[in-house]
């Protein structure tokens, strides 16, 4: 299954994401996420991440791949707030293929 074809998990769960942002706050668990605003977004997103780092190093594959769906799942939510879809991030991931990560690191502006 390609990840640009309509029908992928990712771009089934943008659109759903994007029709939680209208949902009532009581009506879902996203939708909560939404009410609470940025921060709350963000603080879920560096728990998953956390959670994650620690099942790696754990090393239990099941866990790994459980805890990487919540990271994901609550990076679309990050994605989604901000006006942005998994797309965003896939096209950017395209025009990275093929391209040296020392090259494209070096050819980022520096802040």
């Amino acid at each position: 299954m390609s990840l640009l074809h309509e029908d992928d998990v990712l771009a089934r769960l943008a659109v759903v994401l994007e029709e939680r942002k209208h949902a009532d706050a009581g009506s879902s668990y996203v939708a909560k996420l939404y009410a609470k605003g940025l921060d709350a977004i963000l603080k879920k997103v560096g728990e998953e991440a956390t959670e994650t780092v620690m099942a790696a190093k754990d090393g239990d594959a099941e866990h790994i791949v459980y805890e990487v769906a919540d990271l994901w799942f609550h990076t679309l939510v990050l994605l989604a707030h901000q006006g942005l879809g998994p797309q965003a991030v896939l096209a950017e991931l395209d025009r990275r293929f093929g391209l040296s990560g020392i090259a494209e690191k070096a050819a980022r502006p520096h802040d």
